[in-house]
């Protein structure tokens, strides 16, 4: 597959590789994505807006300039941002590999970081040299506004030109919590929604501070994705419900959405409404017990977000997908294309044909 290096959320070109509960796989324009749907589904997006995140500053002993990729906080709550988890490179910016990065100079608990006009402390070291907690120092309104004047949205190598903060933020984005963009909803926009009103699905949305997707550090990286708080709202629970009630599937719109429901899971397919954190990775083992199709990017296989598509597909299916997307061309990373997938094990999905796709 080839990374997609320009920040266009919607480019006219954009595919959808579909696969089917029986392992069938057709090709797609993506904006037919609706036409995969059937009535009485409900769809559910994540509606996190992504912070910026990466901040550059300098570490106060020893004035070496360094990045601070914010990686995960305790809560979503509006003033719990004074403490975070974090993930400190060397000097160099997003147009460096981050595995090519230079480790940051040598971190201990107390140690001062200047971060544009915010200021940190290293609070303890995570198990790893560049993994830290750190805490941020005054009241939410001033790291709020620091965060807004200084921070970056988090960047990496395969994309060309600097990510603005609107980039990165899909058309629903409402509260800022995510960490990276929840980038499967960037194949959401209005036209898409109105194209699901009309054909009898409902639409609604949770909230999940989706992580960050690397670290340059193997070791790191095989802790990933991190702990995650999201939130649910009474009104999803309820739009789930009303879809198990009629018949209908839960289709999930990205990785992080399908966490979340299998964290707030219940008997029956059904949510739990409030806030959780979601724990449990999520592989091939996995029993689903809420989400029943999930439209997602494209991935490298031995990705966690690959292996989260083995709850989905058996091997050999998601092999013919892989060799799909690569003879194809399929474009991948956050502004890539897209990959519908059914999941297999159930009776109900394989009884029932895919939807056809009208152009």
């Amino acid at each position: 597959m080839i990374a997609a290096s320009d920040p266009v959320q919607r480019p006219p070109g954009a595919k959808l590789l579909a696969v089917d509960a029986r392992g069938r796989i057709r090709h797609l324009p993506r904006r037919q994505f609706a036409a995969l749907v059937r009535r009485g589904d409900a769809v559910i997006a994540n509606d996190a807006a992504t912070l910026p995140a990466s901040l550059a500053g300098v570490h106060g002993p020893t004035h070496r300039r360094i990045e601070v990729r914010l990686a995960q906080r305790g809560s979503l709550e509006p003033d719990d941002v004074r403490d975070f988890n974090a993930i400190v490179l060397g000097e160099g910016d997003y147009r460096v590999r981050t595995e090519d990065r230079p480790p940051p100079p040598s971190l201990a608990p107390g140690d001062s970081l200047q971060l544009g006009p915010l200021r940190a402390t290293v609070s303890y070291l995570l198990g790893h040299p560049r993994f830290v907690a750190l805490r941020l120092h005054g009241s939410p309104q001033e790291i709020w506004s620091g965060l807004a004047l200084h921070g970056r949205p988090i960047q990496y190598a395969h994309v060309r030109v600097p990510l603005r903060l609107w980039d990165v933020w899909t058309s629903i984005a409402s509260v800022p919590a995510a960490f990276e963009p929840p980038s499967a909803g960037f194949a959401l926009d209005w036209l898409v929604l109105d194209d699901l009103r009309r054909r009898g699905v409902s639409f609604a949305t949770i909230t999940h501070a989706a992580g960050i997707s690397s670290t340059g550090d193997a070791a790191l990286d095989a802790l990933l994705p991190l702990d995650e708080p999201y939130f649910i709202s009474r009104s999803t629970a309820e739009a789930i419900a009303q879809a198990r009630a009629r018949g209908g599937r839960i289709v999930a719109v990205g990785t992080t959405v399908v966490r979340a429901l299998e964290a707030a899971a219940l008997d029956r397919g059904l949510v739990r409404a409030g806030s959780g954190v979601a724990k449990q990775r999520i592989v091939r083992d996995t029993r689903l017990r809420v989400v029943d199709a999930l439209l997602s990017g494209t991935h490298e296989p031995g990705t966690t977000h690959h292996a989260l598509l083995e709850a989905f597909a058996d091997d050999a299916t998601l092999l013919r997908a892989d060799r799909e997307l690569a003879s194809h061309d399929y474009r991948t990373h956050e502004f890539g294309d897209s990959i519908f997938v059914e999941r297999r094990d159930s009776a109900w999905l394989r009884s029932r044909p895919m939807a056809s796709a009208i152009a």
